[in-house]
């Protein structure tokens, strides 16, 4: 089982994930990706699958055409863990290889 982040460990994550911020009232982390098109979108969301299912950490997502918001959170240990910050490292590396840098926010 992982351990929560303490308010200085999640403030140095969120300064190395650009664009990741906190969700106000809740112990999670959220980033919305905006790519070209839905085939980018969708191949970025496989991308990240598979990483998740590899560590058995899963995202919440929301995909509608090239927009897919995340929200990551560790539930079995109610708030943020370094299996979040590993993930949300992963998803901006793999974001970049289904876009050019004008399509992603």
């Amino acid at each position: 089982m992982r351990n929560k982040l303490n308010e200085e460990q999640k403030k140095d994550a969120l300064n190395k994930l650009p664009g990741w911020s906190l969700v106000l009232n809740k112990e999670s982390i959220t980033k919305t990706y905006i790519f070209k098109d839905f085939n980018q979108a969708f191949g970025f969301m496989c991308h990240s699958a598979l990483k998740a299912e590899t560590i058995n950490h899963h995202p919440e997502w929301l995909n509608v055409w090239n927009r897919v918001e995340i929200t990551l959170s560790t539930h079995d240990v109610g708030g943020l863990t370094t299996l979040d910050v590993e993930l949300a490292s992963f998803m901006e590396t793999t974001a970049q290889l289904y876009t050019d840098d004008e399509y992603v926010d």
